[in-house]
C-alpha cells in the first residue's frame, strides 16, 4: 500500500465508477432498443449488433440519433405506470362507489368544509365520529 499513492487510488475509483456507469448506459440502451415500438425487427437487430460490436461508437451514435425519442419513451412509460398506480389506489380505497370509498369521500368533504371555515372543529369531530361509527 505504500507504493500506491492516494491520487492513484482516487483515479482507480473514478475509472471503476465510469466503467459501471458505462454498463448501466449500455443496458439502458439495449432495453430501449427492445421496447421501441416505432422500429421494426431488422432495425432493432441492426442497432443491437452495432451497439454490441462497436460499443462506444454504437452507444454514442444511438444517443445522438434516438436520444430524444428515448426520453419520450421513458416519460410515457413513467406516466403509464403512474396512472396504473393511481387507478390501483382508487380501486383499493374503494372510491369508485359505495363501501369504504364513500367514507373517504365524505371525510374529504368534511375536511374541506372545516378548512374553509364552514363548520367548526366540534362539528367536524362530531360528524367524523358519526361517519366512522
Amino acid at each position: 500500500m505504500n507504493d500506491y499513492p492516494l491520487l492513484n487510488l482516487f483515479w482507480t475509483m473514478l475509472e471503476l465508477f465510469l466503467f459501471i456507469l458505462w454498463f448501466f448506459l449500455l443496458f439502458k440502451i439495449i432495453s430501449d432498443i427492445f421496447r421501441s415500438h416505432d422500429m421494426g425487427g431488422w432495425g432493432k437487430a441492426g442497432w443491437l449488433i452495432f451497439v454490441i460490436l462497436l460499443p462506444f461508437l454504437g452507444v454514442f451514435v444511438y444517443l445522438i440519433v434516438r436520444g430524444r425519442s428515448m426520453g419520450e419513451r421513458d416519460l410515457a412509460q413513467a406516466k403509464q405506470a403512474d396512472a396504473a398506480f393511481k387507478a390501483y389506489v382508487k380501486e383499493a380505497a374503494g372510491t369508485e362507489g359505495g363501501g369504504a370509498g364513500g367514507h373517504v369521500d365524505e371525510l374529504a368533504k368534511l375536511a374541506d368544509l372545516k378548512s374553509s371555515g364552514a363548520i367548526s372543529e366540534e362539528e367536524f369531530t362530531k360528524a367524523k365520529e358519526k361517519l366512522l361509527a
